[in-house]
């Protein structure tokens, strides 16, 4: 008795009535037309410009001119402030440090770190405003890795 013909091996590809069926004839399985009906996600709604994602983008927007203009004003409180202090304290002219008088000295040395500073305290506010958005925003739509991971 022969032995029984085995079903076609998936990997071999499919079989029509006339043996096996060219790569392009197979028949493509796809979601159901159900499945596409659902609700925007946070993000989505963000991209396609809906009131609600601009309301989130504003609120970011938002947050970070508030870093940028705090950073700015320390910056015109410290370094533009000092023309008027060498300027009210003319005794400062006189000083010298390593033969440098003090306002080359503070120009030239002090300033470049200090505005390293500010830069980084700026570019970590906002890398922690945007962590911030996008917890909240997949908080609210419900995504994994919403949560709060302080």
């Amino acid at each position: 008795m022969p032995a029984p013909a085995d079903p076609p091996d998936a990997a071999a590809g499919a079989t029509g009535p006339t043996g096996p069926l060219p790569p392009s004839a197979r028949v493509r399985v796809v979601p159901t037309a159900r499945a596409a009906v659902r609700r925007p996600s946070r993000t989505e709604e963000i991209d396609a410009g809906t009131p609600l994602g601009e309301a989130y983008v504003r609120s970011l927007l938002r947050e970070q001119l508030r870093n940028g203009l705090v950073a700015v004003a320390v910056l015109a409180l410290t370094v533009g402030s000092l023309p008027a202090v060498f300027y009210l304290a003319p005794d400062l002219a006189g000083v010298r440090v390593l033969g440098v008088p003090l306002a080359w000295a503070v120009l030239a040395g002090a300033v470049y770190p200090f505005l390293f500073v500010i830069g980084w305290v700026v570019v970590r506010r906002a890398e922690a405003v945007e962590r911030d958005f996008a917890e909240l925003v997949a908080r609210e739509a419900g995504e994994p890795g919403g949560g709060d991971r302080r």
